[in-house]
């Protein structure tokens, strides 16, 4: 072990409040041998997926980019709902009934914000609500507010609670029976009993527990307050340590008051949940809420980084706690590389859907998306028969709104033919934001490729035509392009391969994740028609039975 990495753990294990390592981690640390190598279900498409089928799953149990979730518990059904950051139509709504298997229900915000950051779903009296914090019109951050009768929608347009220089609110019911919201610092304002405007001051509710100074963190940046009362006790489930940054720096932490007004008290096993080695496979665990299982157990749920894949952005990761007789609660599932017991009780539940596409239907939200879009951006889309026509915009992919695709898989394959009408140009993308993206594009006269945000002109290759198909095969942030003239009969490689590993937050900021994304510039139109995926997984992380 390197100095810096000792140096790390060591700190890490500073004091006594520290998570027990899982018996894979445990035995890597003492032998130095890795830890056995990840192994999920196969879903549709080859999507991994978390049931393994037997009994036990595997994290993640929503893969990609679902960062900073809220989970609600409806009955006997769960939602969740994440992070949509700058893709709009956002916050999809996704639906379980056993919290290992997640379909997508729709998209709740079609109205532009800007950047959506970690929200908060809710029901109350028979409502739904979604409380949001964003930044429409770059003068600071506030919470908005939507609602809906039905989960499935319509939900309402956003209302401005003016919040100011807030994010991350939580909502709770106190002891009084009026609602609140908590925010990052941590603070809190009461709500009018509808829950659309505030109802008194911004105000500090909590000092959080602080680690040893000599941790080694991002910054301290105490967010994501998600709040629960059970028995006499409220519960305060906090994230601190930073989101990204050094892997061992996000945290999870706990407190517990018997009003909402406090005192609270620190948990005694504070860090309750911690990355603590990088040879662990989830980094940056953290943001994370309670839920009480379908037999009535209770559950965690929070996001973290893949160990090697942080271009698939946070993830979202389930993990058994359980409470102890002094009232506490603790987790139980360790550093996460080995398959957990699913919860007991639950129904059949439908998982992720193939992504491939013959735009034969809507999938706006639910699958497709606009990154950061302009106010009416959402009419550059039309579709007709046999495809999805997207109207240009921009000069090239640095200053377009591509369309783009959430893709969660460790490997996959993902093609589509593209028929170019006018001039301009179209193409394909692995996106991150404007500033860090490669692809493989075409005007009628050339094939243009694209490397680390800049088109290389000495690798364009001369041709005549507007309608090709693209592929683009990601093999652990491996990157391979392909082209074909007869819709995919016979294939061409592109002579430039790409490793894509660095374009994740740790670079470029965002919080973002890498995904496929289609591209329109100029006096273009495209057609977009008979869209493929399909995912692989390499023989070493193939499934397997858990005894």
């Amino acid at each position: 072990m390197s100095i810096t990495r000792r140096t790390m753990f060591q700190g890490a294990l500073a004091g006594a409040a520290v998570p027990s390592l899982a018996p894979s981690l445990a035995n890597a640390l003492a032998t130095g041998k890795a830890a056995p190598a990840p192994r999920w279900g196969v879903g549709a498409e080859g999507q991994r997926k978390a049931d393994l089928g037997n009994g036990y799953y595997r994290n993640p149990i929503i893969s990609g980019d679902h960062a900073d979730p809220t989970i609600l518990k409806d009955g006997d059904v769960y939602y969740m709902t994440h992070s949509s950051f700058d893709s709009y139509p956002g916050l999809v709504i996704w639906r379980s009934t056993d919290l290992v298997n997640w379909a997508p229900v729709g998209p709740a915000l079609h109205r532009n914000l800007g950047t959506i950051w970690a929200v908060d779903l809710v029901k109350h009296e028979g409502r739904y609500f979604i409380y949001i914090p964003a930044d429409p019109k770059g003068e600071g951050w506030s919470i908005f507010a939507i609602w809906a009768d039905d989960i499935a929608g319509p939900w309402s347009e956003p209302v401005d609670l003016k919040i100011s220089g807030c994010i991350d609110p939580g909502h709770i019911v106190g002891e009084d029976g009026k609602r609140y919201l908590f925010t990052n610092g941590i603070r809190k304002i009461r709500l009018t009993d509808d829950g659309l405007a505030t109802d008194g001051p911004l105000e500090k509710a909590y000092d959080p527990w602080r680690y040893p100074d000599d941790w080694v963190v991002e910054n301290f940046a105490p967010e994501g307050p998600k709040l629960l009362r059970k028995g006499d006790w409220f519960y305060l489930v906090t994230a601190i340590g930073g989101t990204a940054g050094p892997v061992i720096g996000h945290m999870v932490i706990a407190a517990r008051s018997r009003s909402i007004h406090g005192p609270w008290e620190h948990c005694p096993r504070n860090p309750l949940v911690r990355t603590v080695s990088v040879d662990e496979p989830w980094w940056s665990r953290g943001h994370a809420t309670l839920v009480e299982g379908p037999a009535g157990d209770w559950w965690m749920v929070y996001h973290g980084y893949e160990n090697g894949m942080r271009t698939l952005g946070r993830q979202t990761l389930l993990e058994p706690i359980e409470w102890t007789p002094d009232g506490w609660f603790r987790a139980k599932g360790g550093d996460l590389s080995v398959p957990l017991p699913k919860p007991k009780g639950g129904k059949p539940s439908a998982s992720a859907p193939g992504l491939s596409d013959d735009f034969s239907r809507n999938r706006f939200g639910s699958q497709w998306s606009f990154h950061a879009p302009r106010r009416g951006e959402a009419e550059r889309a039309r579709y007709e028969a046999g495809g999805l026509v997207i109207a240009g915009n921009g000069n090239s992919p640095a200053d377009s709104s591509p369309l783009t695709c959430l893709a969660g898989d460790r490997s996959y394959e993902a093609e589509v033919s593209i028929d170019l009408v006018g001039d301009g140009e179209a193409g394909i993308l692995l996106f991150y934001n404007h500033k860090a993206f490669v692809g493989l594009g075409f005007t009628p006269e050339k094939l243009k490729i694209y490397e680390y945000s800049e088109e290389l002109p000495w690798a364009a290759v001369p041709h005549q035509g507007r309608s090709l198909r693209l592929r683009v095969t990601n093999d652990e942030n491996v990157v391979t392009w392909h082209y074909s003239y007869d819709e995919g009969r016979t294939w061409q490689r592109h002579g430039t391969r790409m490793e894509v590993s660095g374009i994740h937050h740790n670079v470029f900021g965002g919080f973002l994740s890498l995904r496929f994304g289609i591209y329109v510039t100029g006096g273009a139109k495209a057609k977009l028609r008979d869209f493929r995926y399909r995912a692989s997984i390499p023989a070493h992380t193939a499934p397997t039975h858990h005894g």
